[in-house]
């Protein structure tokens, strides 16, 4: 019962921990329908930013503010790479994540840097309770901002670009906002991360967009997403999800803590094609009801015998 609860508390931190870099994953994945790669270079550059700022004796609010400002910069480029220099979206990302990994090596200035003994934000908080409080301030901040002018106008650039620009909206400026929001939580994500194992390293970033993904589309298979509360409601509890089945499946003997990728591409793979499958089950019920109720009333109509006048 204690591994139990110990397994659950663990998962449930680790699972808040990346709740806002699964928030800023559905934000280009979900809402702009862009592919970005930038999620891996920008979650090392919130955890960089913060290490450092910490290291010299800033505030460890400050370098959480500090590391979402170079979230929200990181994007901004790989959105005007897309959208002014007119670069295919998925190349973009690429390209700035590429960027990304020697810029974060000059910000740390060392392959890594440790934080251990300074000030911290959970110096005197459960990391569980400040989680759950930031994590939920930003979902409703995000909802809120969804709803607004600009962010209808994002989700219409997501769902048909050609259509808000007929409307006389900009669309770059839509897409440069919505990529820079998306990397500034995923960079402040790498903040949190960097704090709680109290040190920041060049390629701790590595992977971040899958777990990013996988958090989304469990969660939006398992609690559906039919209004933008739920959807980023989902998006947090699949992040939360996506760790306990994590640690779940390391505990299994023959798994080693290498295989992590392999099971997080296992993960995805299953909530990709569960749907799917559920789908066409559930499609192939509904047509097998319809043929019985069919033959049914095929069976219990009266034969009507043709009278003379009508042969």
């Amino acid at each position: 019962m204690d591994l139990v609860l110990k397994i659950g508390e663990g998962s449930l931190q680790l699972g808040l921990l990346y709740a806002l870099l699964a928030l800023g994953v559905y934000i280009t994945f979900r809402i702009l329908d862009f592919p970005d790669l930038t999620v891996d270079g920008s979650f090392t550059t919130g955890s960089a930013i913060t290490a450092v700022m910490i290291v010299h004796g800033y505030s460890p609010w400050l370098a959480c503010l500090g590391a979402f400002a170079g979230g929200l910069a990181a994007g901004a480029c790989t959105g005007l790479l897309h959208t002014k220099g007119k670069i295919n979206g998925l190349l973009s990302g690429i390209l700035m994540m590429i960027a990304l990994y020697s810029i974060n090596l000059r910000i740390l200035g060392s392959p890594n840097v440790s934080i251990f003994g300074n000030a911290m934000v959970f110096d005197h908080i459960s990391p569980i309770a400040l989680m759950l409080i930031i994590v939920i301030l930003c979902k409703l901040l995000l909802d809120a901002f969804l709803r607004t002018d600009m962010g209808l106008a994002l989700r219409a650039t997501g769902d048909n670009k050609q259509m808000i620009r007929s409307l006389g909206a900009n669309t770059d400026t839509t897409t440069i906002i919505g990529v820079s929001l998306s990397n500034g939580l995923v960079a402040l994500s790498g903040a949190f991360v960097a704090q709680t194992s109290t040190f920041a390293d060049a390629t701790s970033g590595i992977g971040m967009i899958v777990i990013g993904l996988a958090s989304v589309i469990i969660g939006e298979a398992i609690f559906g997403a039919k209004t933008v509360f739920r959807a980023t409601l989902a998006v947090i509890l699949g992040s939360i999800v996506y760790r306990i089945v994590v640690t779940a499946a390391l505990r299994i003997e023959w798994f080693e803590a290498s295989d992590l990728k392999l099971i997080t591409a296992v993960i995805v793979i299953i909530a990709l094609v569960f749907p799917a499958i559920r789908s066409k089950v559930k499609q192939k019920g509904l047509a097998k009801k319809r043929s019985a109720e069919l033959l049914s009333n095929i069976q219990t109509t009266p034969y009507s015998k043709p009278t003379g006048g009508e042969q």
